[in-house]
């Protein structure tokens, strides 16, 4: 399988309109990064200037909004890793009655481009629940107009979001490249904090289990998700998936112990709506000796999300996170013409002669 890992990390002067940070080729970081930044670029005000002065042809960006409408666009496409904690969110979601992750980016987009929503196409990887945490959630959008640096954007998006909302990188993608459609693979872990009094600073993003598991039975069951399954009995109905395509294929799930806390980490192809929490919930059954661990089969082969409910519910949000989200290198190729990546920059203290007393 060839995959790499996206975790993606703008000094902008009103007056003048620009933005800087010195040219630096990207590189390619299987710990999970991009690195390297650089570039200068253009203001939105300066759109029709920078079209028609040394920028490639624009290109078709037609694109599927997140409500399923088709959104034409003609411009550039840019990717953003996001983590956020989710604690206050109602999701990642777009919603116009309560707070949500994408709301809050795209009013951020909004102010800086001076582009209305349908004509920035802002699509997510993933719809993280209510309350779930995200380390690499990933999003594209769409601009006419091309940037020479992205450093000041990066810059100005994460001075315009709440500080529980960063974006970690971002970069330019090619038109094919999808943030939704071109995933390879997806990490989601799921943190349980296993002993008798919680850790007060974990207790928004770790659930607390009292009861003493058994990890070892914990990876023996979870042995049974890997592989391609029909998921039927561990997803809940969801108003916003359409036609959902119930079998999906698993790669690894791995029950890691750190001290107190146990990771359960799963990587597949995609996940239908609730299925990781599902699947943790049947686990804690099995870590508690409730139940066999050859009962993950069972219910599989069931295909019945009444099976699963005889013997468990879906366990909490908050101790869940998309770890990361996996594409094709072949779909982040910087492409011609548009800037290197941002990281974010430091800041340094200019050395000065202080005078003698």
């Amino acid at each position: 399988m060839t995959k790499s890992f996206l975790f993606f990390s703008f000094l902008f002067s009103v007056e003048t309109g620009m933005f800087t940070l010195s040219h630096a080729p990207p590189r390619l970081s299987f710990a999970g990064t991009f690195q390297k930044s650089g570039g200068l670029a253009k203001s939105p005000s300066r759109l029709f200037h920078s079209l028609s002065v040394g920028s490639p042809p624009l290109k078709d960006l037609s694109d599927e909004g997140e409500d399923g409408r088709m959104l034409p666009s003609l411009g550039y496409k840019w990717c953003l890793i996001i983590s956020y904690d989710g604690t206050r969110f109602s999701g990642w979601q777009y919603q116009t009655s309560t707070p949500t992750v994408q709301c809050l980016l795209e009013e951020a987009l909004i102010r800086i481009t001076k582009l209305e929503r349908d004509h920035l196409c802002v699509v997510g990887a993933g719809r993280t629940d209510a309350g779930v945490h995200a380390w690499g959630q990933v999003a594209h959008f769409t601009t006419p107009f091309n940037y020479d640096c992205l450093a000041g954007v990066h810059k100005a998006l994460n001075g315009l979001l709440p500080p529980d909302i960063r974006i970690r990188e971002m970069r330019s993608v090619p038109p094919e490249f999808h943030a939704r459609f071109s995933v390879t693979s997806k990490i989601y872990n799921y943190r349980i904090y296993n002993d008798t009094i919680m850790d007060p600073f974990l207790r928004l993003h770790v659930y607390h289990s009292t009861y003493k598991l058994n990890p070892a039975a914990m990876r023996d069951a979870a042995k049974n998700f890997v592989g391609k399954h029909d998921f039927s009995a561990f997803a809940n109905t969801s108003r916003n998936d359409r036609i959902p395509n119930p079998v999906k294929n698993i790669f690894r799930f791995d029950v890691i112990e750190t001290g107190p806390v146990l990771h359960l980490e799963v990587e597949g192809t995609g996940f239908l709506y609730r299925q990781v929490r599902n699947m943790v919930a049947l686990l804690l059954q099995v870590g508690r000796e409730a139940v066999p661990p050859d009962i993950v089969s069972n219910i599989l082969a069931s295909r019945d999300r009444k099976e699963l409910a005889k013997f468990t519910l879906a366990v909490p949000p908050h101790g869940l996170c998309l770890h990361a989200v996996n594409y094709n290198e072949d779909q982040l190729q910087l492409p011609s013409g548009c800037p290197a990546t941002s990281r974010g920059r430091h800041h340094t203290i200019s050395k000065c002669k202080l005078p003698y007393y």
